[in-house]
């Protein structure tokens, strides 16, 4: 835990100045933020600052960060050196943003002499990403996504095999209600420390969201993420079917395929069956709006697949001819054979077929929750890391320096300013907290050599040999995740 010296008040109480809440803390007792606490007049940092390490066993790569990853028996020394980098996680902020960051620490790698910056941002313009893989309509384009009733974001525009939500961001944080502000800011925090949301969609479903676990819509656990649209499963799988089956219809709430019209039929010789499909026709073989997005078959509103069939054009179709019906995750299916009146009679699947829709589902990728945070490090954040803070921001767009997030990589935007976003699943566990302001705080590093750090103006004289800080480290986690090293040459261009 990292302690301050503050003044204690009259009645016992210390002030804070980690947020622009600037809370008076009793002995004994946390601030509002649950990340401060007075300890006997000391100002005590209660979440651990954290250091990572590359994992020793994987020969020194880079492996994901997993909850309870901690190094075992950790007697609190720097194992290694070289391959230690220090997060951001705990170190805390740079508020009230005229003082250089919490730590600066300088370290060598590789036989150069580096710089990494560290402090916990208040991010009051941050919002989180999430991708829903799930074939399920969860609600129409800019409907409002809400927690308790408050709004927290709004569904955005639907992704190949998946449903987009963009949540948080400074309306929702600080321009509405008091209430809708805070309900935000805790949503936000418990879904980028990869804890389960409960919310509801306007119009649409009920879910519940957690990184790196299943969707849960409507009280229903999904399991796989479509293959691909209607005519991409007839692509992937013609050859299959087509020795097998007259007619194959994929059901696809946004391209339904049907293989004898597909370009992939007619290059296997298939024959016109006289089948007509209700919606619009794109090119030949694939068909826009068969139904209404909803729960059922392809991300549809149809539990009957025959509902999207007229009837089959007498001089082409035949009785006896086999149809095969299947949605893009292969969990719906069913056969059909014409009757002497050319209507589509069900039969069992035959076992020739069965291995085909078996494959569909084998190909589906595991239907997940990914959460990416998204935040704008602002000019007061900067000012911690050097006295002219658009030295910063071109250093970064020159790529001298490597932006990372409690060690992940983060992505940075191309445009002005330094607006990043990360994956939380590449962060160790209980990264993120907050501010009553209300605001998200998020671990940012900027890494860098000391000559260019020299040359931006930072604060020089504040820079920490990594050695010197073995007795203020709380927490060393040995990485996890496909992440390439913070201090890795590659990232620069030196």
């Amino acid at each position: 835990m990292i302690r301050q010296k503050v003044d204690i008040e009259a009645n016992g109480k210390i002030r804070c100045d980690a947020c622009p809440v600037l809370c008076y803390i009793k002995d004994g007792r946390a601030g509002a933020c649950d990340r401060y606490a007075n300890e006997g007049g000391e100002l005590v940092r209660v979440d651990a600052f954290t250091v990572i390490e590359k994992r020793k066993q994987s020969g020194g790569e880079v492996v994901a960060f997993m909850p309870g990853d901690e190094v075992p028996s950790w007697d609190g020394s720097l194992i290694n050196k070289n391959d230690t980098f220090v997060t951001a996680i705990g170190a805390s902020t740079t508020y009230p943003d005229y003082k250089p960051a919490p730590f600066i620490v300088g370290q060598e790698h590789d036989g150069v002499d580096m710089v990494t910056v560290v402090t916990e941002g208040i991010f009051s313009y941050c919002g989180a990403k999430i991708k829903i893989d799930t074939d399920r309509h969860v609600g129409p384009e800019r409907a409002l996504v809400r927690v308790e009733g408050e709004p927290v974001g709004h569904v955005t525009t639907g992704e190949y095999g998946s449903q987009m939500l963009s949540l948080g961001g400074v309306n929702h944080l600080t321009g509405g209600s008091k209430k809708e502000g805070r309900i935000t800011c805790d949503s936000l925090m418990k879904l980028c420390n990869r804890e389960p949301v409960e919310m509801s969609i306007d119009d649409g479903v009920d879910l519940i969201v957690q990184a790196g676990k299943a969707p849960i819509v409507n009280g229903v656990e999904e399991t796989l993420m479509r293959v691909g649209c209607g005519s991409a499963t007839i692509g992937m799988f013609a050859t299959q079917w087509e020795p097998h089956v007259d007619e194959v219809v994929v059901v696809d709430d946004h391209i339904t395929g049907v293989l004898s019209e597909h370009q992939a039929g007619k290059l296997l010789g298939m024959q016109p069956t006289g089948i007509k499909v209700r919606g619009r026709k794109s090119t030949p073989g694939r068909y826009f709006q068969v139904a209404e997005p909803g729960m059922g078959w392809g991300g549809t509103d149809i539990d009957d697949p025959l509902t999207i069939l007229d009837d089959f054009k007498p001089n082409q179709a035949k009785p006896g001819l086999r149809i095969l019906m299947v949605s893009t995750t292969g969990e719906q299916y069913a056969f059909y054979e014409l009757d002497e009146n050319l209507k589509p009679v069900e039969a069992p699947l035959p076992d020739a077929l069965r291995p085909s829709v078996e494959r569909v589902a084998e190909n589906c990728e595991p239907s997940l929750c990914s959460v990416l945070f998204m935040g704008g490090a602002g000019g007061s954040l900067r000012a911690g890391v050097t006295q002219n803070p658009v030295g910063l921001t071109r250093s970064v767009k020159n790529s001298l320096t490597h932006v990372s997030c409690g060690g992940a990589p983060a992505y940075v935007w191309p445009g002005g300013g330094i607006t990043v976003m990360v994956d939380v699943m590449q962060l160790p566990s209980n990264a993120f907290g907050y501010v009553p302001t209300p605001a998200l705080v998020a671990p940012i590093e900027f890494t860098m050599r000391q000559t260019d750090y020299t040359a931006m103006g930072g604060h020089i004289d504040s820079i920490t040999p990594l050695s010197s800080l073995t007795s203020q480290v709380d927490r060393c986690v040995e990485v996890d995740a496909p992440n390439t090293w913070p201090m890795d040459k590659r990232q620069f261009h030196w």
